[in-house]
């Protein structure tokens, strides 16, 4: 095991990393093998600091740039993200919408083919077992990517919604894609999009944020991309075959114009808190419902009026009664000079433990500390003064509004 960048950056031991990035609540080790996804010898190659990350190896970082370095150059111009470790499932039949809307909280029956959103399981409880996104392809084709930590359970949840379903005599088959047969890169940024114009047969002016299509990239086909991301930067996500995944990334980077460059786990954890993102694991669990987490807008509005998803009649109580905490941006004054504040740091008001934070890091695109945590309902305005409590001191901070850093999804005009 050793010291390595990500553990610096997280505040943590040196001996381990702690793998707060890329939707994985795992510990990961320096020293220990993993899974392979289909680029490991690329990011070999290419001097990616490999570790354990779920148990998968992937790339922390590179060593042409540091965590910070990778964020800012995200930020200004383009990167790509190894993120083959998620879970990519399609869901087929004229029942399959109907069976997706059975175990998550979206409005899969009144989106349009090719458009997607973010949703989430919900358990009996009306908490949160994962957050995912479902795009409806087509009447009889869900597209569906949820994260690596939860790989197993997510599965057991779909395949035993398709396996109720068939059991009523319903259409509806499931396929789970493995990471060795299928590949899915993040290609995120200002210039990202320009750098994939380049290369892809398809016409992506047309292409709005959560939307998806199935083109050409490189002299690949039966590529699928979707624009969306993770740094709340404008972007794509990239699946793609495993055994051309290689070829199509080093075409990606050979965009020198768009100035495309590599990125690790370290800056997309920085630039998802950046961007105000939950982490599932750590800013929400299954013990935390979707109202309490600020997420309201992913229980649509015929799912509250149906009530026909896990714990519906729950989250409608939190929507009408209201709940005791909710999740909160904080921030840090720089002049100050604080210590971040990580996970687990208590939140107090007036000398008295108001809450706690999920999330946090020094801010690369701000300058000053920033972090995410649930604090007593009556506090949650923005603007609020609270002290931080961090290695037995007292810092001060404020509620603020999420994202920190405006977001730039390239979105459909309003007509």
């Amino acid at each position: 095991m050793i010291r390595t960048a990500l553990a610096q950056h997280l505040g943590r031991s040196a001996t381990l990393l702690p793998s707060c990035v890329g939707g994985v609540r795992l510990f990961a080790s320096a020293g220990s093998a993993g899974e392979r996804t289909a680029l490991y010898d690329f990011h070999v190659k290419h001097g990616g600091k490999i570790v354990n990350f779920g148990g998968y190896s992937l790339p922390v970082q590179y060593a042409d740039q540091g965590i910070a370095a990778s964020h800012v150059h995200t930020r200004k111009f383009a990167s790509i993200f190894d993120v083959s470790h998620m879970l990519q499932t399609y869901i087929r039949g004229k029942d399959a919408i109907e069976c997706m809307e059975s175990v998550c909280t979206a409005d899969i029956r009144g989106a349009a083919n090719g458009t997607g959103s973010l949703t989430v399981f919900t358990n009996d409880q009306g908490c949160i077992l994962d957050d995912l996104i479902v795009t409806r392809v087509q009447d009889d084709l869900l597209y569906v990517v949820s994260n690596a930590a939860m790989k197993q359970q997510d599965m057991g949840i779909m395949e035993a919604a398709v396996n109720s379903f068939k059991g009523k005599g319903k259409d509806v088959s499931i396929e789970f894609l493995r990471s060795d047969d299928q590949s899915l890169i993040a290609l995120q940024g200002p210039t990202a999009v320009a750098a994939l114009s380049q290369v892809a047969a398809g016409d992506l002016s047309k292409l709005y944020f959560m939307n998806t299509m199935v083109t050409e990239v490189a002299g690949v086909k039966d590529v699928r991309i979707t624009r969306c991301g993770y740094t709340g930067e404008d972007g794509v996500e990239i699946s793609v075959t495993s055994s051309q995944v290689e070829t199509v990334t080093e075409v990606l980077l050979s965009q020198t114009k768009q100035q495309v460059k590599m990125a690790g786990l370290g800056a997309r954890d920085s630039l998802r808190l950046e961007a105000g993102l939950c982490l599932y694991g750590s800013d929400i669990d299954n013990k935390t419902s979707p109202i309490e987490a600020a997420l309201a807008w992913l229980v649509a509005k015929r799912r509250r009026a149906e009530e026909n998803f896990p714990g519906a009649n729950i989250v409608n109580q939190h929507l009408k009664q209201g709940v005791q905490r909710r999740r909160i941006g904080l921030t840090m004054s720089a002049s100050a000079k604080p210590p971040p504040a990580r996970a687990g740091v208590e939140i107090y008001k007036d000398s008295q433990k108001v809450g706690h934070i999920t999330s946090g890091c020094p801010s690369p695109s701000l300058g000053f500390n920033i972090a995410m945590g649930y604090i007593k309902e009556e506090l949650k305005k923005p603007g609020c003064a609270v002290q931080l409590k961090i290695r037995d001191k007292f810092y001060d901070a404020q509620t603020a509004k999420m994202p920190f850093v405006k977001t730039n999804y390239y979105v459909k005009p309003k007509q």
